[in-house]
């Protein structure tokens, strides 16, 4: 598994997780040129120092998950669905036809956060290569995302910011009690303490909520329960990367289920733990906000 998340302090500069769908090519003579196009593209981009290349297979699993179809047509909010499940920040898709005698490439680079779209084109006579064309893309795309990061990627909210944006959401007189309990497991070298369940209880209580657990007198108006896990997944020179995924369940204290949600993430760090547990963390944080909406007595 291989998508990455930039974390500013380690990574300069910003490095991209980056996710190549198949490219069009319906014109006959020209089916298998599509995938192939892919394919030379995401070996092309995955040499780029700030670009990190989701795998193609588990991208494709993510994909018929979700019954999502890989093809040059996707569109903006599609790309948005595809960087949730993969933790992509950069799409790139397109087309492969022919006019005349020459053959076209054209990709667009797509932020799943932003819906920033960008286009690229290559063109060659009828007898040029399609790894000749390719590479002359690659480049190109390479290009795009290095001047367009920004534009691309959303504005990174810092720790505060978030805080103090999901409290100006709350009745602060009127929060319920909750307890987080979500054991973890790194596919790795052992890592200690619960990194999603620490975030987790730290934005609750932060927000004005009271915590309990089981040491606790009282019982949780709100119980959250889940489970995560964190792995290794690549290493780029001195930097490493950890894919973490949470899923939870919010019980009522009378056992209805009020919210079943789950998050992907990936970190960057030069140390595997360091990258597995900010994975975790990011990972918990977008949850947390998005549970937080629903604990209401």
């Amino acid at each position: 598994m291989a998508i990455f998340v930039p974390i500013a302090v380690h990574a300069e500069p910003q490095i991209l997780p980056t996710a190549i769908l198949d490219f069009e090519s319906k014109e006959e003579g020209m089916r298998d040129l599509g995938p192939k196009v892919s394919t030379l593209l995401n070996a092309l981009l995955s040499a780029d120092p700030n670009l990190i290349m989701v795998k193609r297979a588990e991208l494709e699993k993510l994909m018929g998950e979700q019954e999502l179809g890989l093809s040059g047509t996707v569109s903006p909010e599609t790309a948005a669905k595809v960087g949730h499940l993969t933790g992509a920040k950069v799409l790139v898709t397109g087309r492969v036809f022919k006019v005349n005698k020459e053959t076209f490439i054209v990709a667009k680079v797509i932020g799943t956060e932003t819906s920033r779209v960008y286009g690229e084109m290559v063109k060659g006579a009828g007898s040029s290569s399609v790894s000749d064309l390719s590479g002359e893309l690659a480049k190109k795309i390479a290009a795009t995302i290095g001047q367009k990061g920004e534009t691309l990627v959303a504005k990174i909210e810092t720790r505060p910011e978030r805080i103090e944006r999901i409290k100006k959401t709350l009745k602060a007189d009127n929060l319920p009690s909750v307890s987080v309990k979500i054991p973890e497991v790194h596919h790795g070298p052992q890592i200690t303490d619960p990194a999603a369940e620490t975030e987790f209880g730290l934005i609750l209580k932060e927000c004005g909520f009271k915590l309990v657990d089981e040491k606790s007198a009282e019982k949780a108006d709100f119980e959250i329960t889940g489970e995560a896990f964190s792995a290794f997944a690549l290493r780029k020179g001195n930097l490493i990367s950890c894919k973490a995924r949470i899923e939870i369940k919010v019980h009522k204290s009378n056992g209805d289920i009020a919210a079943v949600d789950r998050q992907t993430s990936v970190a960057v760090d030069i140390t595997e733990p360091t990258a597995a547990k900010t994975a975790l963390q990011n990972a918990a944080a977008e949850l947390a906000e998005r549970v937080i909406a629903k604990l209401k007595n």
